[in-house]
């Protein structure tokens, strides 16, 4: 090993610019995949929720439209479905701007005890569940909650007043029971009570609509929920049973779902992928030409060792060592550059509850595995000219 370290100084110009192209390669893959990982966490999360439940919303020729709640009685007798419950979504800061980043904060009514039916439980960083029956509570995602400047036991106003608002416009105090932990999917959300839900959809309603219904008595939407573990293909067999035999509704198959949260991580795999070959061209060939040079400048040394009982074998292994070390030596810097530049990222972004990167040990093992693989395979071919090189004829040459 000290030998290999010594004919890399040996050249100390060439072995740096060498090991820079592959620290550009396994930065790019570094960086590049922690995104990818970030955002396929994110989807696994999503594929969770949407393998676990059936939307259930207006028919698409009336978007939008408030159902009957007397409906979710009628979903409950659907054969397969074993919970029914009603779902209210209003907007936590109304006439925001019109450019987006991220997920808007979102006020829905919490389905409490829907985990026993396959939906991800709430999970706490702070605080307690909204308390059976009780009006004026409010649990807060980590996102909105950080957006807010709120915490447990703080009193919020909601939905925030936007300006120029009305002045018909109405917000409602509720205390923060709880802080829910970052999970990538509901970050966004402030649950509330069904009947707070419902108070708060009617002051989204214009003032004929809201004379003319009782809010008490429509949903947006419901979620259907079979029983725990019911596979997709039954899943979409009830979603097809509920447009059949509930008139007015239309069920969403999970599995279209589940297919569009893996297409977009297809997008990112994709992505990842291509910066995998990006350092394979910028540090395959860089070693490349290292080591095809290494062997010109040394072809005396390496007659000198097969005329003194070096075999062929012992030669290779030690020209594809030497090629493996600079893939190792780029690899560990790119690595370390990628890492510290992510983590300083999100270090950045945490006040905001802005996190874009994930680096995670497969992560890793591909970024280290990858420049030492690719920096040995990329020494076979010199290697093996220094391999075959006649002892004789080497050491004959200037």
């Amino acid at each position: 090993m000290r030998e290999i370290f010594s004919n890399l100084l040996r050249r100390k110009l060439r072995s740096t610019l060498t090991v820079s192209g592959i620290v550009i390669g396994i930065f790019a893959l570094t960086t590049m995949g922690s995104l990818a990982e970030h955002f396929n966490s994110l989807l696994d999360i999503g594929v969770r929720y949407a393998g676990a439940a059936i939307p259930v919303q207006a028919p698409p020729e009336q978007q939008g439209a408030l159902l009957p709640l007397s409906k979710q009685a009628e979903l409950a007798r659907v054969q397969g479905v074993s919970a029914v419950y009603p779902g209210y979504t209003v907007q936590a800061r109304p006439g925001g701007s019109a450019i987006q980043l991220g997920a808007p904060d979102l006020i829905v009514n919490q389905q409490a005890g829907a985990e026993q039916y396959g939906l991800p439980g709430p999970k706490f960083a702070a605080g307690r569940n909204l308390a059976p029956g009780q009006q004026g509570e409010i649990i807060l995602g980590p996102t909105i909650a950080g957006d807010l400047g709120k915490r447990t036991g703080d009193t919020v106003n909601l939905p925030v007043k936007p300006p120029g608002a009305r002045e018909d416009f109405v917000s409602h105090p509720f205390k923060v029971a709880g802080v829910l932990t970052k999970n990538g999917q509901t970050d966004t959300f402030a649950y509330v009570s069904d009947a707070d839900a419902r108070m708060l959809l009617a002051d989204t309603l214009s003032p004929t609509v809201r004379s003319a219904i009782d809010v008490n008595t429509v949903a947006q939407s419901f979620t259907v929920f079979p029983t725990k573990g019911t596979s997709l293909n039954e899943m979409d067999a009830i979603a097809a049973r509920v447009n059949e035999q509930v008139p007015g509704v239309h069920a969403q198959k999970p599995s279209e779902l589940v297919a569009n949260f893996k297409s977009a991580g297809s997008t990112f795999t994709a992505i990842f992928t291509g910066a995998a070959i990006l350092a394979l061209i910028i540090g395959g060939l860089s070693v490349v030409n290292t080591m095809i040079m290494a062997v010109s400048e040394r072809i005396r040394e390496i007659g000198l060792k097969k005329a003194v009982g070096a075999h062929t074998g012992q030669i290779l292994r030690e020209y594809m060592l030497e090629a493996a070390v600079i893939g190792a030596l780029g690899g560990l810097i790119g690595y370390g550059i990628g890492l510290g530049l992510t983590t300083l990222l999100d270090v950045l972004g945490a006040s905001s509850n802005l996190d874009i990167f994930l680096v995670t040990p497969r992560l890793t093992a591909i970024a280290l595995g990858f420049a030492i693989g690719m920096a040995t395979l990329a020494g076979i071919v010199p290697a093996l000219r220094a391999a075959r090189l006649d002892p004789v004829t080497a050491l004959r040459s200037l």
